[in-house]
């Protein structure tokens, strides 16, 4: 594992790459409502990001299967749907919930963060799900700072989602995060005697992280559809994904797709 420490500077050119994660995100999230697409708020996010002079990190990134890679310019997954889920002319509905992943680079520098949003007027275990993957998200951060073994604030993550009733997805994590989307270290939202013995970390001063739990309603399971991409929960119950980029400083986490 080699992870990549930041200077001060780069944590501010990759906050400006936050803060424009941001605005687009906040712009989805205003135009989520039965009706529209989810391929009219992936245009969204796009104009969003390319009028202020930044690059989509997902169009076209790469995959295992023949083909251009993923097709959309950002992750759009509805209800079922964990992660991955590529825009398309399918219309939300009242009662849907809709998680939209965006990632861009702007000068040289990437920005990634996720929300899950209610459509209309949903269940109460929509909402339950949605507030429980925000306080396992928002309670992570609150316990970065340097010294900390990543495995501590994972196992605090997995056990307040378990203790709701709901699981933590396990086939994909959060990741360090800099000049490019994906880089050392792994950031599971929960432990394995396997990450312990070979994966865990303490946190530094200068990691940034992509902190980004996944929270399903039933079993932890998951498979990916035939089209390569779309990652849905096996027992078909719901998902929430939440995410933000997140530096260590050095008396704790500075978060850098919150708009600031």
């Amino acid at each position: 594992m080699s992870v990549s420490l930041k200077s001060r500077r780069e944590i501010e050119m990759m906050r400006a790459a936050g803060r424009l994660v941001h605005k687009a995100l906040v712009r989805c999230r205003e135009n989520v409502r039965p009706g529209v697409t989810t391929a009219q708020l992936d245009r969204i996010v796009y104009d969003t990001y390319t009028s202020a002079g930044a690059h989509g990190l997902f169009k076209h990134y790469p995959t295992y299967k023949s083909g251009e890679g993923f097709p959309g310019n950002t992750c759009i997954s509805t209800n079922d749907e964990v992660v991955h889920g590529i825009p398309s002319e399918r219309p939300l509905e009242e009662g849907d919930v809709v998680t939209v992943d965006c990632g861009i680079r702007l000068r040289g520098w990437c920005g990634d963060s996720a929300i899950t949003v209610p459509v209309g007027d949903v269940s109460s275990e929509a909402r339950r799900l949605i507030a429980i993957t925000q306080e396992t998200l928002d309670m992570a951060i609150r316990f970065v700072r340097p010294g900390v073994r990543w495995s501590m604030i994972a196992e605090k993550m997995q056990r307040h989602v378990e203790s709701h009733g709901y699981s933590c997805v396990r086939e994909f994590v959060g990741h360090g995060i800099g000049c490019n989307m994906h880089e050392d270290p792994k950031v599971p939202n929960y432990v394995t005697k396997d990450f312990l013995k070979k994966s865990d970390f303490y946190l530094q001063a200068g990691m940034v992280l992509a902190i980004e739990p996944m929270v399903v309603v039933g079993k932890a399971e998951v498979v990916v559809m035939e089209d390569g991409w779309t990652v849905v929960t096996k027992d078909q119950t719901w998902s929430a994904h939440i995410e933000h980029t997140v530096a260590v400083t050095p008396t704790g986490a500075d978060v850098l797709t919150d708009g600031r």
